[in-house]
């Protein structure tokens, strides 16, 4: 039997430490918490994004609103006007657009098989062969299952095409509504927001409000004028050239390649491109080089000019923020990604520090050739 002595004292039980059953505790509703978030912002991630792109929508719509309740009118009623405009001229794009469209696809249909002559005889003569339409069905012919099977794949895709196309619209809907809510509570929103601030934050937020307002309203108003202006020398180039529908096309060009930064202008001239293919193949030719061009005098003559006092964004930063949106947010993203880039810049610029550069020929070399020393004579 053991013995108590100094040399073997009594073995005692480890015990729990008391505090370990309460972290336990709170660490499995911690993760209980944080597994009830992540499923609920999944839940909600739809719903965050239609806010997030009505804020902005109200954010571009404040400048207009706010002009004309200085002007006298009630806040609701100038609300109200604003929306109803430009709502308006969206649906007279889209309705343009449609009959664009059409015509453009009854023309494609009528001028099909003179197009199709045209193409067989130049391949003719260019590679030395003896083509004729008649191959050329007898070989569709052949692949007529693979035609059907395309043909079976896009009807059993017909319902969800049009499911997708009348939730859209419902998301449209909502993102109009929540938009004319926010800009017509805008200054409830903001006094509500400085209510739960400290007085010597309140400044802070409403500055970083009115920055957000210029910068989004600058990005808008700056792209219309560029619409604007794509529109009209691209609808002069297309009456030249005796393209139908020069002005619609024009407005099409403009709203495209304003709209969507860099590549814009190419995506606009598929469409001009089909329908002078109707008219002259030689046209379309001449509307690709017209595009490249134009394009290259946006990027480095109008928009920098344009947008030097709203939205002063560098090409490559505003590339890479609508491929960060894009990715992020898909086309929602990639729209809204130029205003709040140029949002965030800005507030960047007011609030953190810079420090002179000193003179340095490793910065600016011009400055370090200008002043280099001119060589000892012999």
């Amino acid at each position: 039997m053991d013995t108590e002595s100094p040399e073997n004292p009594p073995r005692t039980r480890a015990r729990m430490p008391p505090w370990l059953p309460r972290a336990m505790a709170l660490g499995l509703v911690f993760f209980g918490l944080f597994l009830l978030a992540d499923w609920a912002f999944h839940r909600l991630l739809g719903l965050l994004i239609v806010l997030l792109v009505a804020f902005f929508i109200a954010l571009a719509m404040e400048p207009a609103v706010a002009l004309l309740v200085r002007r006298g009118l009630p806040r609701g009623l100038a609300t109200a006007l604003v929306f109803v405009g430009t709502f308006a001229c969206v649906l007279a794009f889209l309705a343009a657009l449609v009959t664009l469209l059409v015509e453009t696809v009854t023309n494609l249909a009528h001028e099909s098989p003179r197009l199709l002559d045209d193409g067989i005889g130049w391949v003719n003569r260019a590679f030395g062969q003896d083509f004729t339409p008649h191959d050329l069905s007898q070989r569709l012919l052949r692949e007529s299952d693979l035609i059907e099977g395309y043909a079976r794949t896009a009807a059993d895709n017909a319902w969800g095409v049009s499911t997708t196309v009348l939730g859209g619209l419902i998301q449209l809907l909502t993102i109009a509504l929540f938009s004319v809510y926010l800009t017509a509570g805008g200054p409830k929103v903001r006094r509500t927001v400085c209510s739960l601030l400290p007085p010597d934050r309140q400044q802070s937020f409403l500055h970083a409000w009115d920055l957000a307002i210029d910068k989004t309203g600058g990005y808008l108003y700056s792209r219309v004028l560029l619409a604007i202006v794509s529109a009209v020398a691209h609808g002069v180039f297309l009456a030249i050239l005796g393209i139908p529908n020069a002005i619609a096309l024009g407005i099409w060009f403009g709203v495209i390649s304003a709209f969507i930064p860099t590549f814009g202008t190419y995506i606009a001239a598929i469409l001009p491109v089909f329908v002078a293919l109707t008219v002259d193949p030689l046209d379309a030719v001449w509307i690709i080089v017209f595009a490249v061009l134009y394009q290259w005098i946006q990027d480095y003559l109008l928009q920098p000019r344009i947008t030097a006092r709203t939205v002063d964004v560098h090409a490559a930063i505003a590339l890479l923020a609508v491929l960060a949106g894009g990715a992020l947010l898909g086309a929602v993203g990639a729209l809204l990604a130029i205003p709040a880039t140029a949002t965030v810049q800005a507030f960047l610029s007011e609030y953190v520090k810079h420090y002179s550069v000193t003179e340095d020929p490793r910065i600016d070399q011009t400055t370090a050739r200008r002043k280099r020393p001119p060589p000892a004579a012999d």
